[in-house]
């Protein structure tokens, strides 16, 4: 295994689970997928679903979440993302902040996608989770992958409801 991938690296660092993620929307809003690769003992699986009304960004979300509510036991996780919305708010304490604010952003509005950020939370208290940012579309093979499946979801037939976006 080449040591500068980043399988190799969650390896040396202890971590279990090694997960790729994406989000894709046709439209902004419009039909959307969310896709995730997770790596686990030399196994992989993929994870993917489409709804009809939604948001990038809330697809984005909702690929970490899926993916984090898919391991069965508590993990060490390395994930990367290609979203800066959803790796900085957790890295950089946003989603702390957001919180202890009374779900108000700094200008004192409403968070966007609060629905979403909720259910992220306690699934980063089971988990020990470590993100990344890496460019998309810049050649990675998962990366590439995801955003393949993503947009595969956004198009396939049955496409689900966002149940958060079309109500609120």
């Amino acid at each position: 295994m080449d040591p500068k991938t980043p399988q190799a690296q969650a390896v040396a660092l202890g971590y279990d689970v090694l997960i790729h993620t994406d989000g894709a929307c046709l439209g902004n809003p419009g039909p959307g997928g969310y896709a995730a690769v997770l790596e686990c003992n030399g196994k992989s699986r993929e994870l993917a679903a489409g709804y009809r009304r939604t948001t990038n960004n809330r697809m984005e979300l909702l690929a970490v979440i899926e993916a984090l509510a898919s391991l069965t036991e508590p993990c060490s996780v390395e994930l990367y993302t290609d979203s800066k919305y959803v790796g900085d708010a957790v890295e950089k304490g946003w989603l702390s902040g957001w919180r202890r604010n009374g779900w108000k952003t700094a200008d004192k509005k409403p968070v966007k996608n609060q629905d979403l950020w909720r259910r992220l939370m306690p699934l980063l208290e089971t988990h020990t989770v470590r993100f990344h940012w890496l460019r998309g579309h810049a050649g990675h093979k998962q990366n590439e992958r995801c955003d393949a499946l993503a947009k595969n979801a956004a198009t396939a037939a049955g496409l689900l409801k966002d149940e958060g976006y079309e109500t609120a």
